[in-house]
């Protein structure tokens, strides 16, 4: 009978599936603070243009910021873009489904950065 039974200790499901340590939160919790800048796509020509003009819109503003490449569907998933390439600054999609220009690139992540 199951009136007496103990009850079965939920578990919460996350995305490190329950392996993390304090070590790595730190260290996730430090790349968060960081400023960052992503550009979402399989690496095709229209990433690495967007990539292009993200790179020389961060030199003209004066930004040592690294610029990571996300070519992992799930991953692109997980920020609900469907339509690479895609930009993301400090964790905000500003952009999908075209390749900015250099002066557009500028606007968007001055306009990010001061945001925040």
């Amino acid at each position: 009978m199951g009136l007496f039974s103990k009850k079965k200790k939920e578990t919460k499901s996350c995305c490190c599936s329950g392996s993390y340590t304090p070590k790595a939160m730190g260290k996730a919790e430090a790349a968060k603070a960081t400023a960052e800048v992503k550009v979402l796509g399989s690496g095709c020509a229209k990433c690495s243009a967007l990539e292009d003009a993200v790179r020389a819109a961060l030199m003209e503003l004066g930004m040592d910021t690294t610029i990571d490449h996300v070519a992992d569907f799930a991953q692109i998933a997980a920020y609900g873009v469907m339509t690479t390439p895609a930009l993301v600054v400090d964790g905000k999609v500003v952009s999908y489904g075209r390749v900015l220009k250099k002066d557009e690139a500028k606007a968007v992540i001055q306009k990010v950065r001061t945001s925040t």
